[in-house]
Order: C-alpha cells, then sequence, then structure tokens
C-alpha cells in the first residue's frame, strides 16, 4: 500500500458490496488469495475475478445486452470491486452472445423489465440516473479494455467510451443514434467521443445519428484495432498481457496522466506528469525494473 493519499494506488477504506454480500477489503500481504480465482454471481453480468485480470461480460443476450437499471447497479458494484482491489493489473469489459450493448435507452417507456414513467423532468433525470455506468468504468485506475465482440449503439456505445482502448470484431457497428429520435446521448457520449475522435467527428455521428462500420471506427481512432470474430479473444489476450509486462503502479500513473492532463492546459499536465514520475521512483516496482535491466531478465513486478 504506497502513500495514502494519492488517488492511484489502492487504500484500504470502508466496506463494500458485491452482489449483496459485505466484503473487507484488506492488505493483499495479509490475506494471499482473497476471492481467489472466482467468478462472482450477479443477474445481469459474469464478473470473473483472476488476478491480476478482472473480466466483466455483460449478460442480456436475448435483449442485445442493453443495460437497465439492474444491470447498470450490479455493474457500479463490480466497478466498485475492482476499483479496491491492487491485485488487478485490467479490467476487460465485453459481451455475451455476438453484441456488445445495443438500445436507444431515452427517458420513458422501455424494454425494460422495470419501466420508468415518462411523466415531468424529474422522472426523467431519476431514471437516468438509475442507468448512468460510464462514470464507474471511467474512474477505475487500472486499465480498462473493451472486447467490442459486435454492435456498440447508442448506451452500449456510451459505456464503451469509458474504457481505456476498444479492441473490436470486424462485423461491429458503431453510432449514437438518439437525436433522430428526438433525444440525445446522456451517459457521457458527446463528452468522450470528441475526447477521442475530435469535434468534427463526433459533431457528424452525435447529430446525423448514423452508424458506421469497424473499417471506419479504426479509421477515425474510436477503436485501436479490429479482429476477425475469430481472432477477437486471441487479439485481447495479447494486449491483456502487453500491459501486464509492465509495472502495474506506473501504468497505473500513465492512465492517471493521460486521462487528467487532458483537461489541463499543457504547463500544468507536464507539472503532473513529473510529480508522478517523481513518486513512481519510491515504489518497489520501480527498483525492480532497474534491477531487471542491469541484470538482463525479465522484471517481477509486485505492485509495490
Amino acid at each position: 500500500m504506497l502513500l495514502e493519499g494519492l488517488h492511484l494506488v489502492k487504500r484500504s477504506g470502508a466496506p463494500y458490496h458485491l452482489a449483496g454480500t459485505q466484503c473487507q477489503m484488506v492488505p493483499r500481504d495479509q490475506c494471499p488469495g482473497t476471492l481467489g480465482e472466482a467468478k462472482i454471481p450477479f443477474q445481469f453480468l459474469t464478473f470473473e475475478h483472476s488476478p491480476p485480470v478482472a473480466r466483466v461480460t455483460l449478460d442480456r443476450p436475448l435483449d442485445n445486452n442493453r443495460i437497465n437499471a439492474a444491470m447498470a447497479e450490479e455493474i457500479r458494484q463490480a466497478c466498485a470491486a475492482i476499483g479496491e482491489d491492487d491485485s488487478l493489473g485490467v479490467m476487460v469489459l465485453t459481451g455475451s452472445g455476438d453484441c456488445f450493448s445495443v438500445g436507444r435507452s431515452a427517458p420513458g417507456p422501455s424494454q425494460d423489465t422495470e419501466t420508468a414513467a415518462s411523466v415531468g423532468i424529474d422522472a426523467a433525470a431519476v431514471w437516468m440516473d438509475r442507468r448512468r455506468v460510464a462514470d464507474a468504468v471511467a474512474a477505475l485506475p487500472m486499465p480498462v479494455l473493451v472486447a467490442l465482440n459486435g454492435d456498440a449503439l447508442d448506451h452500449g456505445l456510451e459505456l464503451a467510451l469509458a474504457g481505456d482502448l476498444r479492441i473490436a470484431s470486424e462485423s461491429a457497428r458503431f453510432g449514437l443514434t438518439q437525436v433522430p429520435g428526438g433525444t440525445m446521448p446522456w451517459d457521457g457520449g458527446t463528452q468522450r467521443l470528441p475526447r477521442l475522435v475530435g469535434p468534427a467527428w463526433a459533431r457528424d455521428l452525435v447529430l446525423t445519428g448514423r452508424t458506421i462500420d469497424a473499417a471506419q471506427a479504426l479509421a477515425i481512432g474510436l477503436v485501436n484495432r479490429v479482429e476477425p470474430a475469430e481472432r477477437l479473444a486471441a487479439a485481447i489476450e495479447e494486449t491483456v498481457q502487453s500491459i501486464l509486462a509492465g509495472g502495474p503502479i506506473a501504468a497505473r500513473y500513465a492512465k492517471e496522466a493521460v486521462k487528467k492532463g487532458a483537461d489541463l492546459s499543457l504547463p500544468q499536465g507536464l507539472g503532473l506528469e513529473a510529480d508522478l514520475n517523481v513518486i513512481l521512483q519510491s515504489t518497489q516496482d520501480r527498483a525492480e525494473g532497474i534491477r531487471s535491466f542491469i541484470q538482463r531478465r525479465p522484471p517481477k513486478y509486485t505492485g509495490s
């Protein structure tokens, strides 16, 4: 447990909840094998905890993995658990079946089992708040890899935008189609999309509501890589291993520098980068990186 005040390093805190079960987080060295290689049951998610990787799969395939209020709550619970677990170096987020997540989730009557009443601004605000999940994913300190196994449309795309890297099946389609239906993105789509692809492409996609294929998504920078469906799992695993080959604390600090630096002036961003580098020098992982280089061997990082 490094430097209690740092946002990027895990801090022991209050108990958190997983699928209704209360779990007290303790330092790893005091509780080896906590959770172990486990699958934590949810109704609408599959959550696999196998350090240093956590895998979350949206699991409503009969409804194209549409995010209803119950699934949204489970996503927030899973992210809370993952964010508190310093044994994890990467999170992989994907969908079940042949779709990542699709659905024009606008405030009002829906296909969800707990339909919201579309009466008044207050009801609409409550409806949206219960389903917002992108911030929970974006707030995770470790790299988040989104495996786009199929279409990511509307709220599904807004969720995918909250990750750090996106690898897509070549058959996947992408779009924010809300404006033609008289609504607009409401889970960060209008803010994260222009930061990712630039304001011109963001205006195009948001205002026209058109969908694009994986090849065009790659061309504009919406996804990082496109693979045939049969190669997607292997590509995800290659990327996971590439991330894990580096120091886990360094990866968290680098993510924080990129994320926060985007909203700072250049001098402020450079200051943040310098501060994080200074702090990084005090970690055991940094010392291990130097030793392994001198000894000409692969490093053995411990996340400390």
